[in-house]
């Protein structure tokens, strides 16, 4: 489809530097009507000023969606991916990666109800959020146009993105400080929600610079943290939490609350060189605290309620699954597939954790739940009645039978 066949396009819009200058783009490259979609995923900023920012680009007032979507975020999208303790290479806890699917689907629902003919998003060429954003789109809506100036225009760089909103008369909101107290373009590419934030570029481009504790946006730095533990307790249903300290509370509550408990305490830092999906490696640092406290306890009450085969077969399943998400295919059949079976898994996964919170340290001291599969009568190092020791013997000598057979047949050479 060329540009001038574009009638009408939604665009991901947070009202910052990249997607301010999209909005123009789009109006002038393409003549296309704007739609822009602004989600409220918990980023801890107002989403509202991206609405007065619209209307003064010309946007229509009935052609500004700003939709707070934080329940429908973790409920549906935050806590199936703990059902399955998915971690992407050992450490990174998919922040950026498990809300890309949600604004696509919100995209793609907003382009239907306007009769929209395509959708653009103000991701990268290099990066992985242009795969992510746009398997969710064709995954939704086949016939759908997309596009991704990053990978049409010639502004390559922070500094003709700069000079061109200059040219336009676009105005940069300047959020960061400097060294010296003035307002600024913040030095790091940042990407915020409720489960996280994350930080890449610049000074981060050199794997071996340690970043700036002025970076940290969220989290207390460990050193600084109370010199006094806290201790709390999470209580599971079906594999999610569903309370904190006996207190009830939604999922985009109960995880900001958790937020709040690892940002006192330093929890959730975390400085990694990854793989992206397009070839090369990114160092990127994030802060999840509560996403942190809560790996911690899921697997502390899988621990008791999960049947062994099950636990191992799932840990075995989890790389693969976290590579899906980050990769961008949550709407597949393969993630569905996993998912319905990690789902399987976790009927039985309630109970209470307890957590003790210490300076950048989330330890596990308790746990507890009527499904327990542990039993004190078999475990115990004292006398028992339901445990013969002198069982273990044929146990072992039949697992090693094809050792032994092997041996024999070794000795014969």
């Amino acid at each position: 489809m060329s540009k001038k066949e574009v009638k009408k396009v939604v665009l991901a819009y947070s009202g910052g530097l990249d997607t301010s200058i999209i909005l123009k783009w789009l109006q002038d490259e393409y003549n296309a009507e704007v739609i822009t979609f602004t989600a409220d995923l918990g980023q801890g900023e107002e989403v509202e000023p991206a609405r007065i920012k619209a209307l003064s680009c010309g946007i229509k007032p009935e052609n500004i969606f700003i939709l707070d979507i934080k329940e429908e975020f973790v409920k549906d999208y935050v806590f199936p991916m703990f059902r399955a303790n998915a971690i992407y290479e050992g450490e990174y806890l998919l922040g950026t990666s498990i809300a890309r699917p949600l604004i696509a689907k919100k995209q793609i629902e907003i382009a239907n109800k306007m009769g929209a003919d395509a959708v653009s998003h103000g991701a990268t060429g290099k990066g992985n959020d242009q795969v992510r954003f746009e398997l969710g789109y064709l995954g939704l809506r086949p016939d759908i146009t997309v596009i991704a100036p990053w990978r049409e225009w010639d502004l390559n760089s922070r500094e003709s993105l700069l000079n061109y909103a200059k040219t336009h008369g676009i105005e940069i909101a300047q959020k960061h400080l400097d060294a010296d107290g003035n307002p600024a373009i913040s030095p790091y590419s940042m990407d915020a929600n409720l489960l996280h934030i994350s930080y890449e570029g610049l000074h981060l481009e050199n794997p071996n610079n340690e970043p700036e504790e002025s970076m940290w946006l969220w989290t207390t730095s460990p050193e600084n943290a109370p010199d006094e533990a806290e201790y709390l307790t999470i209580s599971y249903k079906n594999g999610d939490p569903i309370a904190i300290n006996g207190e009830e509370l939604s999922p985009a509550t109960l995880l900001k609350k958790l937020n709040d408990y690892g940002n006192k305490h330093g929890i959730g830092r975390l400085d990694i060189v990854e793989n992206r999906y397009v070839g090369m490696k990114a160092r990127g640092c994030y802060e999840t605290p509560g996403g942190t406290i809560m790996l911690k306890a899921h697997r502390a009450i899988e621990s008791i309620t999960l049947d062994r085969e099950a636990s191992h077969l799932k840990d075995e399943l989890m790389p693969r699954y976290a590579k899906l998400i980050y990769q961008g295919y949550w709407f597949s059949p393969e993630r569905e597939m996993l998912q319905a079976a990690i789902d399987k898994t976790q009927v039985n996964v309630e109970g209470t954790v307890k957590i003790k919170l210490y300076k950048g340290n989330v330890m596990v001291v308790g746990r507890e739940s009527s499904k327990s599969l542990y039993s004190e009568a078999h475990s115990t190092f004292e006398k028992d009645e339901v445990y013969n020791q002198k069982d273990a013997a044929g146990f072992i000598r039949l697992n090693a039978l094809r050792f032994i057979i092997a041996g024999q047949v070794r000795d014969r050479k």
